[in-house]
């Protein structure tokens, strides 16, 4: 497919490698997944892992049911409380060496919900929130088949965890939840509708469990990006969390969750060397600038990507090359056919799509923003933990 993007006249010059990023696509995509949510009449918790910024940040408020964001960090907690997003759930089970750092943000006015799988840590919290001078709102983990984290949905230490939650002095439960990364591993509508299911079914399970006890669940939440997109239905679910589907990349496009032209982000490189008896082409974006991830490996050859689609300043994916190699600061562009040397003289620029964009844009600072064909901003993001 082409992307139908004009060349602005000041890109041709900026720095590389940096971080490219379409706003018009990003809004399209936050809008397609607000519908989303709507049509499945559930409360949309964007996860802001990916995109780290509080530019996009203001961007995906602004649309449809959101109530809240998911971070990964409490870094990223503290970043977009100070931008003034007071509903946040930190999606990773929460350990002590954390608690003092979550109770200040809970102290400062966010309502910050933590997550544990596990009783020590349940009874831990409670504790030391009394001792911190707040509650921490807390939901179960339950583990809906990624075996990652979490409870199996018919654990009976859920109960325990949830009793120990709502009595506690420290803690308030707010319910239960989940996280199907295994979707990913789906190639067909069947596949994740399937995923979307059982991840549906285990989160159900765990809060009919919950209430049977007479433990309060007023959050019963779930998501990935593709569940999100295929489930046939939520039914029992009050909210659902994605991130991913901002910007796409590559693998998501493989397994069908976005379409090439609804990638967002790019990596523009220089072309610093030509190796006509190697068929390469090296350009100074590396390891560091794309990350080494390779997932479209697990897709058909024909959409393997190497470490990223090759494209034209314009966007236009470039068929019959990839980024075949990285090294830390050097990328080695090939393909199976003679590379014609004379289209990319040295210093000519290039755009690298992504196979993986939460990891490729990582290694940035910031956006260098695009809007109808022109270079319009710099968009700040965070790093760190």
């Amino acid at each position: 497919m082409r992307r139908k993007f004009l060349v602005p006249p000041d890109l041709a010059s900026l720095s590389t490698p940096s971080l490219l990023l379409e706003r018009d696509v990003l809004v399209g995509n936050l809008d397609r997944m607000a519908a989303r949510a709507a049509a499945l009449g559930v409360t949309l918790r964007p996860h802001l892992k990916t995109s780290k910024s509080a530019d996009v940040a203001a961007l995906a408020a602004t649309r449809g049911s959101v109530g809240g964001f998911t971070v990964s960090t409490l870094k990223e907690a503290e970043y977009f409380a100070g931008h003034g997003h007071r509903d946040l759930m930190y999606g990773v089970s929460i350990e002590p060496g954390k608690f003092a750092r979550a109770a200040a943000l809970i102290r400062s006015g966010v309502r910050l919900i933590v997550t544990c799988d596990h009783p020590h840590v349940a009874r831990a919290l409670a504790e030391a929130g009394a001792g911190l001078g707040v509650r921490f709102p807390t939901a179960v983990e339950i583990d809906c088949g990624e075996h990652r984290s979490g409870l199996a949905p018919d654990d009976a230490r859920i109960v325990d965890i949830a009793a120990l939650l709502h009595a506690g002095p420290g803690t308030e439960l707010v319910g239960v939840c989940t996280h199907s990364g295994h979707s990913y591993a789906g190639r067909a509508l069947a596949e994740h509708r399937a995923v979307a299911e059982d991840e549906r079914a285990a989160a159900v399970y765990a809060a009919e469990a919950l209430q049977a006890h007479n433990l309060p669940c007023p959050l019963v939440s779930l998501g990935s990006t593709p569940v999100a997109l295929h489930a046939e239905h939520l039914k029992g679910i009050t909210e659902v969390r994605a991130g991913v589907y901002m910007f796409g990349d590559l693998f998501q496009t493989g397994i069908g969750s976005c379409r090439r032209e609804e990638i967002a982000i790019s990596v523009l490189t220089a072309v610093i060397g030509h190796r006509p008896e190697r068929n390469l082409l090296l350009v100074d974006a590396g390891a560091l600038a794309l990350s080494k991830d390779t997932s479209t490996a697990k897709l058909p050859p024909s959409q393997n990507a190497g470490f990223g689609l090759v494209a034209t300043l314009a966007g236009e994916v470039i068929p019959g090359i990839t980024v075949a190699g990285v090294y830390q600061e050097h990328g080695l562009i090939t393909g199976p056919d003679p590379i014609d040397f004379a289209r990319f003289p040295l210093g000519s620029r290039l755009r690298i799509l992504p196979n993986h964009s939460c990891l490729t844009a990582s290694a940035y600072d910031r956006y260098h923003v695009l809007a109808g064909g022109r270079l319009m901003a710099e968009w700040p993001r965070i790093s760190g933990w």
